[in-house]
């Protein structure tokens, strides 16, 4: 999908964008419907939970953490899971993704930040997809480009969202006569429901929450939207510490994704995680608390 600025001189509908929305939601529906009085299956639906588990992943620990933040190093392998399963969950390339996701940070509660939260809840969730994108701000993106997977998805993305959100689950499903019903769960319920997912980084995680680490951004630590989230959620830490590959920093913090970054490196898969010192997130926290004190005093 197509992102687009904040800026005030917005230039009307993607009416792609808004098209596909409107279908993909109306076929999550009918989902929800075929499975509830057609026909419905324990094979359909724990293979869309799997599927829907790897897209996740791909967009958490692929497009965010890895592509657009560069915090640790992927085996090819790896990177190739990421950008199929970031494919079939249809939120664009990982490049352009990417490229949106630097903009904000660089830009975040300004003109040009995508997604600006000062425009609302319903701009920052969902609507900023349905509008025309202006021309970004100067960001580097030469380090995706340069790599040649990343090159290639961008290149074929459509043709591979079609095949991994649709044709491979409809596929696999004829392996237990449920086609149609995968196709429809697997594709196009969990992306609804992915996306809701995504999107609510973008708006909840922009009003609600703790700012422990600064009070310079909207942007909060939420539990609630990192169970959600595959550990997403922890969006005032991660605003503050773009680069750790860590977002729930705290060993009891819910992040399955540093989890599978962490276990992926077991076995040689990833490498050179960074992240942030203790002493250093401990002193940013107690400087924070006591602006935070002094403003209140």
């Amino acid at each position: 999908m197509t992102a687009t600025t904040a800026a005030p001189q917005r230039a009307g509908f993607a009416w792609t964008n808004l098209w596909f929305l409107v279908a993909a939601h109306l076929a999550a529906a009918f989902a929800v419907v075929y499975m509830a009085t057609i026909h419905f299956s324990w094979w359909t639906l724990g293979f869309s939970m799997i599927w829907g588990i790897c897209c996740g992943l791909s967009i958490t620990g692929g497009y965010h953490r890895l592509f657009s933040h560069g915090a640790y190093k992927a085996h090819w392998l790896v990177r190739v899971f990421y950008l199929a399963f970031g494919a079939a969950s249809v939120q664009n390339s990982a490049l352009r993704w990417s490229r949106d996701h630097r903009v904000h940070h660089a830009h975040t509660d300004q003109d040009d930040d995508p997604y600006d939260i000062r425009r609302g809840f319903l701009w920052a969730h969902i609507a900023w997809v349905v509008h025309r994108a202006p021309e970004r701000p100067p960001t580097s993106t030469a380090d995706l480009e340069a790599d040649p997977l990343v090159a290639f998805q961008h290149k074929h993305y459509v043709a591979l969202a079609i095949l991994f959100a649709a044709i491979v689950p409809a596929a696999i499903g004829l392996c237990w006569g449920d086609a149609i019903g995968t196709m429809l769960v697997a594709g196009f319920l969990r992306i609804v429901v992915q996306w809701h997912a995504t999107f609510s980084i973008n708006s909840l995680t922009h009003m609600f929450g703790s700012r422990p680490y600064s009070a310079k951004t909207s942007a909060r630590d939420s539990f609630w939207v990192a169970l959600l989230t595959f550990g997403e959620g922890y969006h005032n830490f991660h605003h503050r510490f773009q680069i750790d590959y860590r977002n729930g920093v705290r060993w009891y913090h819910f992040d399955p994704t540093k989890w599978w970054i962490w276990t992926l490196a077991r076995f040689g898969l990833t490498s050179d995680l960074r992240r942030v010192s203790d002493e250093r997130i401990a002193e940013v926290r107690a400087a924070e608390a006591q602006s935070a004190s002094l403003s209140k005093a």
